[in-house]
């Protein structure tokens, strides 16, 4: 951490003189492709960037440095990303001093660094997970006249505490608890590119907590690849059962979400220990992925869909009114129609609250990638409109069921349903709009559900 300081002051006063020369602070644009945990990482980038002396523009056509933090979860993320760094040659050619970087999950896999390194020899700053803390000793290097500055080397990564954090808005925020994955499943390539489970040590996690609750944060989600497996990796290990009733002990009004949770690590202690404490919302996101046991296993996901449905009957006696969302993939190597019907069935039964719906994306480095794949994606196609039909319907009879209620919401900001609108989510994750001043904002209120809609429900003050 001292060497950190020591950069962040180099880059710090060369901004200072840059300011004296320009007459205007330096500006840097900042973007987040992917998970909540990217954009954790993002607030620690822009917490460090701030002390070096940067303040923040929306649109990169205003900065002086742009920095991508990138995604690898699927191929069209990361096209995505390669079509905007393209777009930015032309600012490159006309600004010469302007610093591109990218960052994160994309640039850790080598062949994304190497295709950066020979078809992009424009951008100057290229860093992988494993590097965010030296954020401040990479810009150093770059601006002392180094031309090209790459940190991608793979690592199982370290926990780095008391990064600066510089948080979107002041009513929900995101504490990562966990880093990395140990589950290896055939399609992804979290394990490969943030390396191997390691688990922040509980008092620290309570101190964050306990400062954002005092400082009026009003919703904190704990963020973890699989956050069931936490406190594996501690000397004395813990279970994250009893790390959510340690949070629920702090005292002050706020609610605590949890994501991901990876079914073969979902256990009846944390079941009850949701059941049990107030302050934890009755909502899980539980990836399943496929309903076809033959395709969990080519998956590695290490539960069948027995054991799930289990799983989830068991949360439904112990909590009241709990909800569920989960991830599926559609078209998966191998996968038949009669193994999609399976998952069409699973979701019918499940009675999910909404879905995260993804076509399967080969992934480089994966054993998926090397399975045979012999279904046509026009196919694939067919079969995943097929089940956002399926998940569309139950959704909105879920949202119809809710008329008349009466629930807690967190208001969190302006609606999208007009004028004196505003939006935020029930403690089981619904999101709600209704009219209200906005001074209420940042403040639980009591709305009654009065109309169903395809994506929310609408309600008014109870």
């Amino acid at each position: 951490m001292d060497d950190m300081h020591i950069y962040s002051e180099l880059v710090r006063r060369h901004n200072e003189e840059k300011q004296l020369q320009t007459g205007r602070q330096p500006v840097c644009h900042l973007h987040t492709y992917g998970c909540q945990q990217n954009v954790s990482d993002t607030e620690k980038l822009r917490g460090m960037l701030a002390q070096m002396g940067y303040t923040f523009a929306g649109q990169p056509g205003e900065a002086d440095l742009i920095l991508y933090n990138t995604c690898a979860v699927r191929e069209n993320a990361e096209e995505r990303v390669f079509g905007n760094v393209g777009a930015l040659k032309l600012q490159k050619r006309r600004n010469p001093d302007l610093i591109i970087g990218l960052c994160g999950c994309m640039t850790q896999q080598e062949h994304i660094a190497q295709r950066i390194r020979t078809s992009y020899p424009y951008v100057d700053l290229v860093f992988g997970t494993h590097a965010i803390h030296r954020l401040p000793e990479l810009l150093a290097r770059k601006l002392s006249g180094t031309r090209r500055v790459f940190d991608v080397a793979a690592s199982d990564g370290e926990i780095v505490e008391g990064l600066p954090v510089r948080r979107d808005g002041g009513i929900k925020a995101w504490v990562p608890i966990m880093y990395g994955c140990d589950n290896f499943c055939t399609y992804c390539v979290v394990p490969f590119v943030r390396g191997r489970e390691r688990s922040r040590d509980p008092a620290l996690i309570h101190a964050e907590v306990e400062e954002l609750v005092r400082g009026g944060y009003k919703e904190i989600t704990l963020l973890g690849q699989n956050v069931n497996s936490y406190g594996k990796t501690l000397e004395e290990p813990r279970s994250f059962a009893r790390l959510l009733r340690d949070l629920n002990g702090i005292a002050g009004e706020f609610r605590i979400r949890f994501m991901t949770s990876h079914p073969k690590d979902c256990t009846r202690e944390l079941i009850d220990a949701i059941a049990d404490c107030g302050k934890i919302a009755n909502h899980i996101h539980l990836p399943v992925q496929s309903g076809s046991d033959r395709v969990l296993a080519a998956m590695n996901r290490g539960y069948t869909a027995g054991q799930y449905r289990e799983l989830i009957a068991y949360a439904r006696e112990r909590i009241p009114g709990v909800t569920f969302t989960s991830d599926i993939i559609v078209g998966f190597p191998g996968e038949t129609y009669e193994d999609f019907k399976q998952t069409l069935e699973l979701v019918e039964q499940m009675r999910y609250q909404s879905l995260f719906t993804f076509v399967y994306s080969k992934r480089k480095g994966t054993k998926a990638a090397a399975m045979e794949d012999l279904v046509p994606r026009e196919e694939k196609m067919r079969w995943f409109q097929e089940l956002l039909d399926t998940q569309s319907a139950i959704g909105r009879l879920q949202y119809e069921e809710l008329v008349g209620s009466v629930a807690r919401v967190l208001a969190e900001g302006p609606g999208r349903s007009g004028e004196g609108f505003l939006t935020g989510r029930t403690d089981t994750g619904v999101i709600v709009e209704f009219p209200a001043p906005a001074e209420r904002v940042g403040s639980y209120v009591r709305v009654r559900v009065a109309k169903a809609m395809q994506w929310a429900v609408l309600g008014e003050l109870a």
